[in-house]
């Protein structure tokens, strides 16, 4: 990428903007966001003048051939639409080793900068845009892609109005990929908009982890408020499983009980539970749905009753950076994570019924216990030093050893058995000498 000089020309027109460097045959004009894989940038075309969106690659990233593939897999999946809620990308190329990616234009702001600055939507307005991007994943779905990534961040709302669906860098068709809840590194897609289901294995994503990303982000559009806030991502995995959520009219009274009980069912941890499609979804929100449940739902009637809630656990563990964590859940939830294979050694955590403790491993209560049991590798007791299968006693008198025929030798052979060999051997060859004497006398 070449910087010019920065150098006023009064020769240049009226609202002329001076390039901060170019790439390829684009002049970069201004940073739109910066993100961890690189930057985008406003940029328009030395051919034809046309104003694009560039998204450049870190050159920190340039070697790393997971991001570069990622970076591939936007281009060739977005330049296969031509959906008007969709962000197109025009084309794909490099410049000094440099990979970039040019974009649609859109002339607005995401809904994430949108949300901090105003806060929330007005819910007609909020499920007004929700429709658009539910336009936009129809058709992802109908390709047989799924999206993996939708929250406010990658949803670009127009100075016009129209609501676009951006970043296919995470869809389904190519990469794959586990996000271990107790490391502090990045998973596929976003903690707080993914579905549960999806923390464990990435190819467990199908359509409807995009509802409950969809479902997530009208959530935070409507009470301004992210869905499950926490710095820990297995404590949000246990959240959601559970769905320990405030219900958005918890949070915003002013929203109606049929976008309420639409949001939270789109939000469930069940999958069967939430729409087939996010056409459906949007039925759900407007009053069209056909579902019986839609209508004669309990939720929806009374969507602020609770069922009576059981007891909440804690579970302390330290993380492979060394950081100390606790977390709480039901039992049913610590159950399932490693039943599912989130957790996997149960000798990691202890668990306490109070936040002040005492933490005790798992085997000590009998809820947990037959976990502790079946997830225990054979020979793998922790904090327990190798022991022989079968190890030597200290030897006693020969004859006790002897009749007791206990005792092994380092090959596992019971020691009688040479006893017994040696004594048959001293036999055989005493014979053998009594047979050569006779034998000398008779020839004589």
């Amino acid at each position: 990428m070449k910087e010019p000089p920065q150098t006023p020309d009064a020769t240049k027109p009226q609202g002329y903007i001076q390039p901060l460097g170019k790439i390829g045959q684009y002049d970069l004009l201004r940073k739109i966001a910066e993100g961890g894989m690189g930057s985008i940038y406003m940029a328009r075309s030395t051919k034809d003048k046309s104003v694009v969106a560039i998204k450049v690659m870190s050159p920190n990233y340039v070697h790393n051939p997971v991001l570069l593939k990622r970076f591939e897999q936007e281009y060739r999946v977005a330049s296969k639409f031509n959906h008007p809620n969709l962000v197109r990308a025009l084309e794909f190329g490099t410049d000094n080793d440099l990979p970039f990616l040019v974009l649609e234009f859109v002339n607005g702001e995401s809904l994430g900068v949108i949300i901090s600055k105003q806060g929330k939507f007005e819910e007609l307005e909020g499920i007004k845009i929700i429709a658009q991007v539910a336009k936009a994943l129809n058709q992802v779905h109908k390709d047989k892609l799924i999206h993996r990534d939708v929250k406010p961040d990658n949803i670009l709302v127009g100075k016009n109005g129209i609501a676009k669906l951006t970043d296919l860098g995470l869809v389904k068709e190519i990469l794959v990929g586990d996000l271990n809840l107790t490391r502090s590194g990045r998973g596929l897609g976003t903690p707080n908009f993914m579905a549960p289901e999806q923390f464990r294995d990435a190819k467990n994503a199908d359509i409807r982890c995009d509802i409950y990303s969809l479902g997530a982000t009208l959530y935070t559009m409507l009470t301004g408020e992210l869905p499950y806030k926490s710095v820990n991502p297995l404590e949000t995995w246990m959240k959601k499983v559970q769905n320990d959520l405030p219900t958005p009219r918890e949070l915003n009274p002013r929203i109606s009980e049929r976008t309420d009980w639409a949001i939270r069912r789109a939000m469930d941890s069940d999958p069967d539970i939430r729409p087939s499609s996010c056409r459906e979804f949007v039925e759900d929100l407007v009053g069209k749905s056909t579902r019986k449940s839609a209508v004669n739902n309990t939720a929806l009637e009374k969507p602020n009753v609770k069922q009576p809630s059981e007891p909440i656990w804690f579970m302390a563990y330290t993380d492979d950076q060394g950081k100390q964590h606790v977390v709480k859940g039901t039992a049913k939830a610590i159950r399932r994570s490693f039943k599912d294979g989130i957790l996997e050694d149960p000798f990691k955590y202890k668990l306490a019924k109070s936040v002040e403790g005492p933490f005790e491993e798992m085997k000590i209560f009998p809820e947990f216990r037959d976990l502790a049991v079946q997830l225990t590798k054979p020979n793998s007791t922790p904090n327990s030093k190798t022991q022989p299968a079968d190890p030597v006693p200290t030897p006693t008198s020969e004859p006790t050893r002897i009749m007791k025929g206990l005792n092994r030798s380092k090959s596992g052979t019971p020691s009688w058995v040479y006893y017994v060999v040696g004594a048959s051997t001293i036999i055989a060859i005493a014979l053998i000498i009594i047979v050569v004497v006779y034998l000398t006398k008779q020839s004589k």
